[in-house]
């Protein structure tokens, strides 16, 4: 039975559904996860930021994921971790604290998208106009991408949780495993078409102005590696692409899953699920496919974790 209470500032969240067997094997999944996770991006982040010859611009724009990964990560597994652990009368949080959480959720699944875009365009520049590479991708230019990878993030999100907190609340049970906005304003009894219609044009606009430059990226890529003879550059261009193109693809499908299934209550716990992959997933095949599969990082990590080990 639901509980109607007008604002309250205390919130359940319903969390994950799971045997009494399950709770601290699922519970040891994510804490493991979760230090894999923040080591790695904090290792790449770090051998990125102090050796020299990786302040390259590719290396400088890739350096913005495991930030990204570690913001959005820390906002939802500590949490989760907490929950898991807890019975569901007892998963408590106030209004406030749900916001900042769903905000920077959402900032991590915005960013992630515009930061794909940007080092879609510096390969494209790498691969389509080599002999002009470093007079494009300058540092200035590296400062103004990633300036707005982040500003337009920042902008289109704080517009859309401007939008919610408007909203009177009736009801105080969270829906999912972490907040995010659709299940904050589907706490409010007042109409929710503003929000619902913003939501859908912010994830059209995102989504088609990402998959947008990734197709253009792609074609005028392809057409190089066609029309060029040089095999050191289509093998270059291919590992590149592929990798890149795994992760965006990935993003994207858990993404559109999880905005299909909230206009679908009956498929919660599939939302659910579905939710927690796409923070899970990608954040684990990225320091993976961009980090170690890169020589040149993978050597400095190598350096790093060799030089602790003898000390």
């Amino acid at each position: 039975m639901e509980n109607y209470t007008l604002n309250s500032l205390v919130l359940q969240l319903e969390g994950l559904k799971l045997a009494q067997t399950a709770i601290y094997p699922v519970f040891l999944f994510f804490l493991l996860y979760y230090i894999f996770m923040m080591t790695v991006n904090a290792s790449i982040a770090f051998v990125i930021l102090f050796e020299r010859n990786l302040h390259q611009p590719m290396y400088l724009l890739f350096c913005n994921v495991p930030f990204n990964d570690m913001m959005g990560n820390s906002f939802m597994v500590p949490r989760l971790l907490v929950d898991v652990l807890r019975p569901p009368p007892e998963r408590l949080i106030t209004y406030h604290e749900c916001v900042v959480q769903a905000f920077f959720m959402h900032t991590f699944a915005t960013v992630s998208h515009t930061v794909l875009m940007i080092m879609a365009f510096d390969r494209y520049v790498a691969i389509c106009n080599p002999l002009r590479y470093a007079a494009i991708m300058s540092r200035k230019m590296v400062v103004k991408l990633t300036a707005s990878a982040w500003g337009v993030a920042l902008l289109w999100v704080t517009v859309l949780f401007g939008l919610t907190v408007r909203l009177n609340r009736c009801r105080t049970l969270i829906t999912n495993p972490y907040c995010d906005n659709p299940s904050l304003f589907k706490l409010s009894c007042e109409s929710v078409l503003i929000n619902n219609v913003f939501g859908v044009v912010f994830a059209l606009v995102l989504f088609s102005s990402s998959i947008g430059s990734i197709i253009f990226t792609y074609m005028r890529i392809t057409v190089t590696c066609l029309t060029s003879r040089n095999k050191s550059l289509n093998r270059k261009a291919l590992k590149t692409c592929s990798t890149h193109l795994i992760v965006y693809l990935i993003l994207i499908i858990t993404g559109v899953i999880v905005i299909i299934l909230h206009r679908f209550p009956q498929f919660s716990d599939q939302r659910k699920f579905a939710a927690i992959l796409l923070q899970i997933i990608p954040c684990s095949l990225n320091p993976i496919i961009y980090g170690v599969q890169s020589a040149e990082i993978l050597k400095s990590l190598s350096r790093l974790f060799l030089y602790r080990s003898v000390s």
